[in-house]
């Protein structure tokens, strides 16, 4: 059986996959599908926090239940399941507080330990999400909607709020899915037009900005500045422009991620009384959420797949077709 690994940036080799042994609570899994994310794009490229090689990557997993193992959490062979790849120690205290997405020990599969771009792997049977009617590519997206929909639970998103999203790549999109679902008021901010064009033909967006004097065009167009900011760029200074574009009294939400500082006006800050937080992984509830919104159609995942690829073509392909294509929205491994 084939795996593979990221060797050292820039550098993946296929191997053969050594049998996974089964521990007391693992479940042993088949991967059917991996999905490919930022996370994976920057671990290529060498600029990925807290990463070490050689890894095998892949944590958006949607898999087959082989084996459910000794503590089999009601798991049985056969089972379709999403993967929640936060190992979590559950001894810390954002563990003991129900909050295992941020664990003070947490090792995120395919990042810290080993994840899912080979055929088995064994994962504890806890962090499996079954569904009885969702097919492997929606439960390879699980993950990466839980992103987004742990940043709306951050945000506290109500009806009346108008909530700006800045950056429609497809963590701002999970946003834009899951916002939607509040009936608050949204407008899309990017400086791509084909993600603009995207968010309105493809993922219901009413109003999608390009990100051009955007302030003046936020008060234009609901009045006063927004009440929510959510910002999944992961860029240093759209994510500090961010407390310019917020109304009093409002809220930042920090999805995107950088290595070093943000900085910004403390006294803006102070005058406006403005909540500051970040949003990191999402909580197991949340994946039993988006599993029972996608059954129930809530939530579309026809959008999202626009390019797939073989297992064994990986290391070839990376460069050529997956890394700097910007018309791929999500590419899925078969494996």
């Amino acid at each position: 059986m084939l795996q593979v690994v990221l060797e050292r940036p820039g550098r993946f080799v296929a191997t053969e996959a050594p049998a996974p042994s089964l521990r007391p609570g693992d479940a042993l899994v088949r991967v059917h599908r991996v999905g490919i994310c930022g996370t994976d794009l920057h671990a290529f490229e060498g600029r990925q926090p807290f990463f070490t090689y050689p890894r095998i990557i892949g944590h958006e997993l949607g898999v087959e239940v082989i084996d459910p193992g000794s503590d089999s959490n009601g798991l049985r062979a056969g089972d379709r399941c999403a993967v929640e790849p936060y190992l979590n120690c559950g001894r810390c205290i954002a563990c003991r507080r129900g909050k295992p997405n941020c664990c003070a020990e947490l090792m995120v599969m395919g990042v810290h330990v080993d994840g899912g771009m080979r055929p088995l792997l064994t994962v504890p049977a806890s962090k499996l999400h079954r569904s009885e009617t969702l097919d492997y590519d929606d439960l390879a997206l699980v993950e990466m909607l839980g992103i987004g929909a742990h940043a709306v639970e951050r945000a506290a998103i109500a009806p009346e709020d108008f909530v700006v999203l800045i950056g429609a790549g497809p963590i701002g999109l999970s946003v834009l899915q899951f916002a939607r679902l509040t009936g608050a008021t949204i407008a899309v901010l990017d400086v791509r037009a084909s993600r603009v064009a995207l968010c309105r033909e493809k993922f219901g967006a009413l109003t999608a900005l390009i990100e051009d004097d955007a302030v003046r065009q936020l008060e234009r167009l609901g009045g006063e500045l927004p009440t929510v900011v959510i910002d999944a760029t992961g860029n240093a200074q759209s994510m500090a422009a961010a407390f310019d574009r917020v109304a009093p009294g409002g809220r930042i939400v920090f999805v995107g991620l950088i290595q070093g500082s943000i900085a910004f006006e403390n006294s803006n800050f102070h005058r406006r009384e403005t909540t500051l937080c970040s949003s990191r992984n999402a909580p197991p509830e949340t994946f039993r959420r988006i599993i029972r919104l996608i059954e129930g159609g809530s939530i579309d995942t026809a959008p999202w797949v626009t390019h797939r690829f073989a297992l064994a073509d990986i290391p070839d392909v990376w460069t050529t077709a997956i890394a700097g294509n910007d018309a791929v929205l999500k590419a899925v491994i078969e494996v």
